[in-house]
């Protein structure tokens, strides 16, 4: 198969992030890789799943939706080619999926991947700077054609798009923490306000006045910073008996 230099060039750039304004995300650079090797590489169907950290939840992308369940159920089974070419670092070469080593290495994965009409399987692992994140997996039908070229493509594409996908994550990893990090400096700011209040009010010390806080909110099961804020908008004194 052949490639118009141009087309492959416009293949990498999206792999790249370009294409759109604003930052693609994960999911839609997974979707691209899927799509583009697909395509480029002339197999059946393609699935790929990006793990960048033990702590991380697998994200899973499929060049159809049957392949997406497929490669979905693999990494939570933690069996099938992907999570071995993972595991590994290295590729897996062309396997007959009805052969009885995939059935006893893939008792689950190779019945299901024959049941969308996929007879071969080979991966590709998706490599950062620290070691192997996720893998690409090509699904080929009755007669494969994963030579070595195509191989060396698609190990190509997986390289390139690891790059994206590792700084993606990373740029998505730092958005959480500082939503995190304001979550929790807002919530200490309603706290100290509520500290405040009551201090005023009844004449107690900062410690006795958030003594207060956590004694009513443990008493009534409730969070500390919800007691809080309606302390500071005058709904609640936890000083006085409710009625």
């Amino acid at each position: 198969m052949t490639t118009a230099p141009h087309h492959l060039a416009s293949v990498f750039v999206e792999l790249a992030g370009g294409g759109a304004p604003g930052p693609p995300g994960v999911p839609t650079l997974l979707a691209r890789l899927t799509r583009h090797s697909r395509e480029l590489l002339g197999v059946r169907a393609t699935g790929v799943a990006f793990l960048p950290t033990s702590r991380d939840a697998p994200q899973v992308a499929g060049s159809d939706e049957g392949v997406r369940r497929l490669e979905q159920d693999s990494a939570a089974w933690d069996e099938g080619p992907g999570p071995a070419c993972r595991r590994s670092g290295t590729a897996l070469r062309g396997t007959a999926l009805a052969g009885s080593v995939a059935r006893q290495r893939w008792p689950r994965y190779a019945p299901r991947a024959l049941a969308l009409d996929c007879t071969h399987v080979a991966a590709l692992p998706i490599r950062s700077h620290s070691g192997p994140v996720g893998a690409l997996v090509l699904l080929a039908g009755r007669h494969p054609q994963l030579t070595g070229d195509l191989m060396a493509l698609g190990q190509s594409l997986a390289d390139f798009a690891a790059v994206t996908l590792v700084r993606e994550h990373e740029v998505e990893a730092g958005r959480a923490l500082a939503a995190q990090l304001e979550h929790a400096l807002a919530n200490r700011v309603v706290i100290e306000q509520a500290k405040g209040a009551l201090t005023a009010r009844h004449s107690l010390s900062p410690d006795a006045a958030f003594t207060v806080l956590r004694t009513y909110a443990r008493s009534h099961q409730r969070l500390l910073t919800e007691v809080a804020r309606e302390v500071v908008e005058g709904r609640l004194d936890p000083r006085r008996p409710t009625k």
